[in-house]
Order: C-alpha cells, then sequence, then structure tokens
C-alpha cells in the first residue's frame, strides 16, 4: 500500500487536487486532522503559494462540550470543518482518508498551559512539547481521537507523536546546532522533570544531577554552579557539577553510560509512559469502530522522543507500524529492519519516505529507495508530503512508482 501525506488546506479551495493525488498511484491518503504550526508552500493551490500556519490547530468542528481542560483551536486560514471537505473530495475519487493525528506536539496549548509540557534536567520548559505524564494532556489526546473517530469518520488511523516529545524539534529559526551536542546529549535533553514526570524516578535530584553533569562535563570544586533542581521552586536550590562557561560538553558514548544504575528503570519507565498511552488511545477508538485500522509513527530506540515515540515491546493491538526513512539507505534499512523484529504477525509495516528536498527530484533513485525498504521489512511506503512538492517532483514520484511496481 502506497500512502500519500496530506493537508487539509491542499484539498480545500482546490478542485483539482484530488485527481491529481490518485493519478500519482498511491492507494490511500493520510489526512492531517490535527497538526502542529508550520509555514508551507502550496504549489499548485488556485488561490495562494505560501500558507503560513501560526499555530496548532483542529481541522474539525471543535465541540466545546467534547473536550476538557485542553481544548484545540480551530484554523483560521482554512475552514474549520476542512478535515470533512477534504475526506469527502478524496473519497469522491476512489482514496480512503486516514486520519493523520498530531498528539503530544502543540505549541498553542503548551503556551497557554505552561504547567503541563515537558521540562529538561535545567528546568527549561519546551513549549511544543506537552507530557502525557499530566492526567489533562493524556485525556487531551483521548478526546481528540474520539472526536476524530466519531465526527470525521475516517477509513483509519496513523498516530503520530504518540508519547513524549524531546529536545529535537524544527522551531521558528532553530539555533541550537552550535553547541555541539550529540544524539546522546539530545536523548538526555529530553528526558523531563515535570512535577508529573519527577515522583516517578526513584531519586530525581540525582538523576537530574547526572545528566547536567553529562550534558556540560564534571566542574571543578571552585567553578560548580548552584542551579536549582525540580520546577517552580518544587525543591531545594542544589550544587551541580555543569553549566561552568567556557567548558565544552563531554561525550558520553551512551544514554546508559551517562545515567548509570538509574537508566534501566529510566528507560523502563518511559517505554510504559508511551505504551500507556498508545494503549488508552486504541482502546478509545476501537470502543467507537472495532474494526479501525490503526498504525503509529513507531521508534525502536528505547530513548527516542518526538513524532516517532519509542516502541519497547511489540504491540499487537495495532495494524501498523511506520518508521522513519529520512536519512541514507543505510540508516533507513537500519531502522526498518529493527522496527520489522518488533512487529508483531500481521502487522504491516510502512517506510514513511521523504521525497522533498535535501533528496533529489530522481525517480530512479526514488525507486531504487523504495526497494531497499521493501527487502528491510517494509510492505508500505508512506510519502511525504504530496502537496508541499513542486511538479517535477510529483512527476519523478509517480514514474518512481511505476519502476518499483513493475
Amino acid at each position: 500500500m502506497n500512502i500519500a501525506y496530506v493537508y487539509p488546506w491542499d484539498v480545500v479551495g482546490d478542485p483539482a487536487a484530488p485527481e491529481r493525488i490518485a493519478a500519482l498511484g498511491v492507494d490511500a491518503v493520510a489526512l492531517a486532522a490535527s497538526y502542529h504550526s508550520t509555514r508551507a508552500a502550496t504549489p499548485f493551490h488556485p488561490a495562494h503559494r505560501v500558507l503560513d500556519v501560526p499555530y496548532s490547530a483542529f481541522y474539525l468542528p471543535v465541540r466545546q462540550a467534547a473536550w476538557g481542560r485542553l481544548v484545540p483551536p480551530n484554523p483560521t486560514w482554512t475552514a474549520a470543518d476542512a478535515f470533512l471537505q477534504a475526506r469527502d473530495a478524496l473519497r469522491a475519487v476512489g482514496l480512503p482518508v486516514h486520519a493523520w493525528i498530531v498528539l503530544t506536539h502543540s505549541s498553542h496549548l503548551g503556551a497557554a498551559h505552561p504547567d503541563v509540557v515537558v521540562r529538561n534536567a535545567f528546568g527549561d520548559a519546551y513549549p511544543y512539547a506537552l507530557c502525557p505524564s499530566h492526567e489533562d494532556v493524556a485525556e487531551y489526546c483521548e478526546r481528540m481521537v474520539r472526536e476524530i473517530v466519531s465526527v470525521g469518520a475516517p477509513d483509519g488511523l496513523i498516530l503520530e507523536a504518540c508519547g513524549p516529545m524531546g529536545f529535537g524539534h524544527q522551531s521558528v529559526h532553530e539555533k541550537t546546532g552550535g553547541a555541539d551536542w550529540t544524539s546522546v546529549h539530545s536523548a538526555l535533553l529530553s528526558l523531563c522533570f515535570c512535577t508529573a514526570c519527577r515522583p516517578g524516578y526513584t531519586d530525581a535530584d540525582e538523576l537530574q544531577a547526572r545528566v547536567r553533569t553529562a550534558i556540560d562535563g564534571p566542574a571543578s570544586p571552585d567553578t560548580a554552579s548552584t542551579i536549582p533542581l525540580g520546577t517552580s521552586g518544587t525543591t531545594p536550590a542544589h550544587t551541580v557539577e555543569g553549566g561552568v562557561a567556557g567548558r565544552g560538553p563531554v561525550e558520553p558514548g551512551s544514554v546508559e553510560e551517562a545515567l548509570g544504575e538509574s537508566a534501566g528503570p529510566v528507560q523502563e519507565r518511559r517505554g510504559r509512559l508511551a505504551s500507556s498511552l498508545r494503549a488508552r488511545l486504541v482502546a478509545a477508538a476501537r470502543e467507537l469502530a472495532p474494526g479501525l485500522p490503526i498504525r503509529t509513527h513507531a521508534n525502536p530506540d528505547p530513548w527516542a522522543a518526538g513524532p516517532f515515540a519509542t516502541l519497547p515491546d511489540a504491540d499487537p493491538t495495532l495494524d501498523g507500524l511506520v518508521g522513519m526513512c529520512w536519512g541514507s539507505h543505510e540508516e533507513a534499512t537500519s531502522n526498518l529492519t529493527r522496527l520489522s523484529a518488533l512487529a508483531s504477525p500481521g502487522q504491516r509495516l510502512g517506510a514513511y519516505v521523504l521525497f522533498l528536498p535535501p533528496k533529489p527530484a530522481d525517480e530512479a533513485r526514488l525507486a531504487e529507495s523504495f526497494t531497499a525498504y521493501t527487502k528491510a521489512g517494509a510492505d508500505e511506503l508512506h510519502l511525504y508530503h504530496v502537496g508541499l512538492a513542486s511538479p517535477s517532483r510529483l512527476n519523478a514520484l509517480t514514474k518512481a512508482l511505476r519502476i518499483f511496481q513493475s
């Protein structure tokens, strides 16, 4: 199965969009029902070429009675029922519509409710990252799934950010590259110490100190900095090793090395957090629509945080897993192979394929990628993103799919 990813505004207001998407040779569409802020090119739309999406929004009518403390806003840049309009237009040309649901990624709600966002070991808040340790956040995610299933009546669900978000985030004018933090540092900066997460650690203060030391390096006694541990003044200040100007970060070989004996319990807790949220959402969806296919963006890395949440164990309740394939062939196939090992019998494995820059608009190279992903275990191609692509890129994608399927 080939699934094209689409925003509602790619279809609403463009009568030619459904036929254009169907002509690519795809079997279904992943249509965003909720999505974070972005700035999107719209190369084909008759009304605009660039669309600013200033905040996370919900693309079905917001029924206030259906929500709790956290309520998503409707968009002002497209219709409040844009998902429903786009769904109907796509179905009219024979394309099933799967609701693509972004869950814990919302700068709008994070800014309005800073008490429920992820906070790192230094107390820094990530306003785009709702922490599912908070019941308000887990309830919000469940209510969103229920609304999409009951009002949106999709042909399937694709869950994104179904777990904690972390440090990695392409935010406005991202300026974090010069710190020279490695992937291990990024994972450590993704560990949350908000008021809901701290009680889940055996010794939160000690764990924070370990993370800070791993990020900043050990300090000499005369240069140790005093930084309050905890958040919002909930714990006293402690002298910790780290945060000293003029020192570069050390480079622990792994998160496990950095956290020592705390690594196992912390990893297990984070895995449970993602698994429990996913189980709650699957149960809510299946209560309303028992046979509804449900896929999730997943990562086999136990320390993963972000759009592709960690999948610590096999989950036979899901119909499919979707793995990130935006890097090199080697990275992509390795990721798919590891994810395939977690797949349950009969569960589909999707390759999340980028055909936008920096990937070339080259049908032969795209088809080569598709073949490599299939050999690594993928039986679905999730194609990102047909609404953002130029005519030459859509043409290359169409030809690549024909080559791959021949």
